[in-house]
């Protein structure tokens, strides 16, 4: 039997690895020949590991050169061509718009365009982002709207942004909430010993909400509650918003912060912590916060786009509005105060994992699509069908 293939075009090999290879691993098992076009950093070693076969691109977030911008489309567009795909899945903006007009000249037949969140452009009120929203809402109508292409969400409220805005015009589209929690790997942790510790994995960037729980942290202390955060994650260079190192080090000076810089196992963050935390403007279902969680940990969060799937207000956590720092404050005092009503929603937040969020669940529902998506004639046994993939 031939296997249709399946491609993934991503960024950022890590991200790739971060969020995609759970459900990589389960249509490779359900019989896809399974290619990940990314720019290749520290993980294209895991990811051939895996079976997969890794194409690294010329595309980059952050370029905007147009001869640069040119030659990534042409490269996407032979890659596509060289590779015949059944089907590409193609994650974030860029990747979406690009990939799509190369799918076009490449005649792929079935393109998912995922949006894990509406990123800078949408999410972010600075001025360069409201200038870029314009020309990125045109460019999206373009890319989403075409017969071929099946939208891939990861909450309701990106739904109804995209649609209000124009962009998002069919019913094609698919609501899969998140990459999918391993609830062997996250497991309920004990809270720790000593002070009263807000932890945050993201990262460095200012719309993760990072300086307004530091500042909330700051504020709680001085009014006689002890609160130590740790923030666990690296500067994103290539993003308008990061956070500097000497921002960084300046708060650890201060003894507020812990920063412990990028990991790459998080289970340490929240066996260290008493409460997970993102602050955020949006996000398409924070990972972060579902993997904390999973580790019996209570929410706190802004009540944004992503964040709202997850943080239910009293049972599994707190919520305060986006940028609220009083409200972060009174939020971490309650906490630090109210810790038999923390553990009851550490034990809530892991039970709604277990039930909606896991691995198990995410992933049957991107094979589910991902079968329903492949032509008929990419598979040669009798029937026409892929294996079984439930």
């Amino acid at each position: 039997m031939t296997r249709p293939t399946l491609l993934y075009l991503v960024t950022e090999d890590w991200f790739f690895w971060s969020h995609r290879t759970p459900i990589a691993r389960a249509a490779r098992d359900a019989g896809f020949r399974v290619v990940v076009a990314t720019r290749e950093d520290a993980h294209g070693d895991r990811i051939r590991g895996e079976g997969f076969e890794l194409v690294p691109i010329k595309l980059r977030r952050t370029s905007i050169a147009p001869l640069a911008e040119m030659a990534a489309i042409r490269d996407l567009t032979e890659i596509y061509r060289r590779e015949k795909p059944a089907i590409v899945h193609q994650v974030a903006i860029k990747p979406v718009v690009y990939g799509t007009w190369a799918a076009a000249r490449a005649g792929v037949p079935a393109v998912i365009n995922a949006l894990d969140g509406l990123g800078f452009v949408y999410a972010s009120q600075r001025l360069s982002a409201r200038l870029l929203r314009p020309p990125v809402g045109l460019l999206l109508r373009w890319a989403l709207n075409r017969p071929n292409v099946h939208v891939h969400l990861q909450n309701e409220d990106d739904r109804t942004t995209m649609r209000r805005s124009g962009a998002l015009r069919h019913e094609r589209v698919s609501i899969i909430r998140g990459a999918g929690i391993d609830l062997d790997h996250f497991v309920p942790l004990p809270e720790p010993d000593g002070p009263f510790t807000v932890a945050m994995a993201a990262r460095m960037i200012h719309e993760k909400g990072i300086t307004d729980l530091v500042e909330a942290a700051r504020r709680a202390t001085r009014a006689g509650t002890p609160v130590r955060v740790v923030l666990a994650g690296a500067p994103d260079k290539g993003n308008p918003t990061a956070i500097t190192e000497a921002e960084l080090k300046g708060w650890v000076a201060e003894g507020l912060v812990d920063w412990w810089g990028f990991q790459t196992d998080v289970r340490p963050v929240w066996a260290a912590a008493h409460v997970a935390a993102l602050p955020s403007s949006g996000e398409g279902l924070p990972k972060a916060l579902l993997e904390a969680a999973a580790c019996q940990r209570p929410l706190l969060a802004s009540d944004v786009a992503g964040n709202r799937e997850v943080v239910l207000p009293g049972e599994t956590g707190l919520s305060v509005a986006y940028q609220d720092v009083a409200g972060l404050a009174d939020a971490l005092v309650r906490f630090a105060r109210e810790p038999d009503q923390r553990r009851r929603m550490g034990a809530a937040a892991r039970r709604m994992v277990e039930t909606q969020f896991s691995e198990e669940v995410v992933v049957r529902e991107t094979l589910a699509l991902y079968r329903r998506l492949t032509p008929a004639r990419q598979w040669s046994d009798a029937d026409g069908r892929p294996p079984s993939v439930c």
